[in-house]
């Protein structure tokens, strides 16, 4: 291990440790903004999986979001009755439907078509513009309203306080985080990184790379929703822009900026650069527009790791081969 992987690895366990000790220590409006930042980066860091790993561009991913969230408020406002009302039942179609979604996604795009790169891309950004033009007009699910009252983390009725909710997000994102770590540093993963570096030359060697890549956009489809539904527990209500193309885009920004091959950066670059957009937006107005897109132009043309990447990434697993290996390290 070099000394660069030791920092990011050390680097990376003082990030989990302040976060911790800030929910002991900063005040309330804050935990509960970062609380929801928190599910940001669970969505981030879905995406860091599929793009940064696998190397697949999706500017839909927001599909999957919006159907985590829209599926936990119709369960939790009891619109679903057959189902019940509670948050429990809520989470299982927020995870649910996203996951079918995916799946369906991947079938018909990699196994089905084949498709890849900037096909593949343009599909996903079509989707998502359809996606969201479909809830607007759907009075079921609340049309351009959305839907309000989405209820709370509570416990036996009671609303949990806010640093108690800071905690439980911030467990969920550690969860997530070493569970796709574990994923990144298992052989899969080290398939996902070669398909990255030269998907014909895994293919040669006898892997179905439509089936590994659909994998993997099926597990960053579940995160998505999981994310969705954290996010409308938050936030307490949900409209069709959690579907279409802008958080789509936003989240690649995101991942851009913090650094897309790893998990950490990207998980800081959806509380970095929503909370630089906040505070930009009260200082400089509209201007601050042309700050993120500086910085996401800036960080996609210097490095793919982003801004973060280099400082945050761990040990790597055992490579796919000699030229993986030094394409790897190389980026």
């Amino acid at each position: 291990m070099t000394a660069v992987r030791r920092h990011g690895l050390f680097l990376t366990i003082a990030i989990w440790l302040v976060l911790l000790l800030a929910g002991l220590v900063v005040d309330e409006w804050v935990l509960a903004l970062l609380a929801t930042y928190f599910a940001y980066g669970i969505f981030a860091m879905g995406l860091s999986l599929i793009w940064g790993q696998a190397g697949v561009l999706s500017f839909g991913q927001a599909i999957f979001f919006g159907a985590g969230a829209y599926s936990f408020a119709l369960v939790t406002l009891g619109m679903l009755p057959w189902l019940g009302d509670s948050i429990a039942m809520g989470f299982l179609l927020a995870l649910a439907v996203p996951t079918l979604l995916s799946g369906l996604v991947a079938w018909v795009t990699f196994a089905g078509r084949g498709l890849s790169g900037a096909h593949f891309a343009i599909v996903t950004l079509c989707a998502a513009a359809v996606a969201e033009t479909a809830v607007t007009r759907a009075d079921f699910l609340g049309g351009y309203n959305g839907l309000f009252g989405v209820p709370p983390m509570m416990i036996g009725g009671e609303m949990l306080e806010v640093s108690a909710q800071y905690f439980i997000m911030l467990l969920v994102a550690l969860g997530v985080f070493a569970v796709l770590s574990l994923i990144i540093r298992s052989p899969y993963g080290t398939l996902l990184q070669a398909i990255r570096e030269d998907e014909n030359r895994v293919a040669h060697l006898g892997y179905d790379t439509r089936w590994l890549k659909s994998v993997a956009f099926i597990i960053a489809g579940a995160l998505s929703g999981l994310a969705g539904a954290l996010f409308a527990m938050q936030f307490g209500f949900v409209s069709p822009s959690l579907v279409g193309f802008a958080l789509s885009t936003q989240v690649l920004i995101w991942v851009a900026v913090g650094g897309r091959s790893v998990l950490m950066a990207a998980f800081l670059g959806a509380l970095i650069v929503p909370g630089a957009e906040n505070t930009l937006s009260n200082i400089l107005g509209d201007i601050w527009l042309l700050l993120i897109g500086a910085l996401f132009v800036l960080a996609v043309v210097a490095s793919r790791n982003g801004v973060l990447g280099a400082l945050l990434r761990l040990p790597d697993p055992e490579r796919f081969g000699r030229n993986a290996d030094s394409e790897t390290q190389k980026g």
